[in-house]
């Protein structure tokens, strides 16, 4: 990753946003007629507020890594954000794309170990990285909820 400073975040947030678009691509070709079908809990937020949420949060956490890369340049740390990229753009495709709530399920738990690493990795490095994951981590803490919700009822 190279260390000037704005080339880096628009790298990250290429990357970051690749990602989130393959989840949207599955997302949009396979959720229907699919997900209609299932048995969703009661605390399950309407369609349209998944697409804000997540563009500010993948802005939060491109910056969260960026933060931290620029702080320390430590490679390790963008390796770890990466490979927790790529659990987080498989679970639409594991989710959507097959339909395998279970393993989605165990997937997001992944994803949720691989945020809890980055936060303690920011947290001693540059708290402001770790402050800027921690609605991520709320969110994807829901997620789980959430997910496991509709892996009970399904």
């Amino acid at each position: 990753m190279t260390k000037n400073k704005y080339l880096s975040l628009i790298l990250i947030l290429i990357i970051t946003f690749s990602a989130s678009a393959i989840g949207g691509f599955t997302t949009s070709a396979f959720k229907e007629p699919w997900y209609s079908q299932i048995i969703l809990p009661s605390f399950n937020p309407p369609s349209w507020v998944f697409g804000p949420v997540w563009t500010i949060l993948y802005i939060l956490m491109s910056f969260a890594a960026w933060s931290a890369w620029l702080k320390t340049y430590e490679i390790y740390i963008l390796k770890i954000y990466l490979i927790h990229l790529f659990f987080n753009s498989v679970w639409s495709i594991i989710f959507f794309g097959f339909h395998i709530i279970f393993l989605a399920l165990i997937d997001l738990i992944i994803i949720l170990a691989f945020i809890i690493a980055l936060m303690s990795i920011y947290f001693k490095k540059n708290k402001i990285s770790f402050y800027l994951m921690t609605p991520y981590f709320v969110w994807s803490s829901y997620a789980l909820i959430l997910n496991f919700s509709i892996f009970l009822l399904n």
